[in-house]
């Protein structure tokens, strides 16, 4: 599988309007895929702060959901960038591997899209198969 594909995957089975995948790398997470790479070009890098989103995600390897503009303002410091792409939740879910988070899956959405059974359905479905592509050494890119 691809990045294309697991993003066509998502769309398909859970649903976004914007798609990325971040390799966790302790300070910073770094983007390798993007549905959407002028505004979010992968090679772009996130530096990891101490929030709630980390401790859940990060620390945790849970989901994290967003569920309106106010959880994204809250949570993420390019919320204007994410709102203005007309997304207003986010869920991330956590790629795990041998109990340490590897990286993220991201997809966000019109405000309420996303909730516990989306995520259920995301680790079930998108995190493991994230995994393969974010352990080998596949080219970064957009849609």
């Amino acid at each position: 599988m691809t990045f294309a594909k697991l993003q066509a995957l998502a769309q398909r089975e859970i649903g976004h309007r914007l798609f990325t995948v971040m390799r966790h790398g302790g300070v910073y997470n770094q983007r390798v895929w993007s549905s959407d790479p002028e505004s979010y070009p992968p090679g772009g890098a996130k530096e990891v702060r101490e929030t709630e989103w980390t401790r859940i995600l990060l620390r945790e390897g849970r989901p994290f959901i967003g569920r309106d503009a106010a959880d994204i303002r809250t949570h993420f410091p390019d919320a204007e960038t994410i709102l203005a792409l007309g997304c207003e939740s986010v869920l991330n879910l956590p790629v795990l591997h041998e109990g340490r988070v590897l990286g993220t899956v991201n997809l966000l959405h019109r405000a309420g899209h996303y909730g516990e059974a989306e995520a259920e359905r995301g680790m079930r479905l998108l995190a493991p198969v994230a995994l393969p592509l974010l352990l080998g050494d596949l080219p970064s890119g957009g849609s």
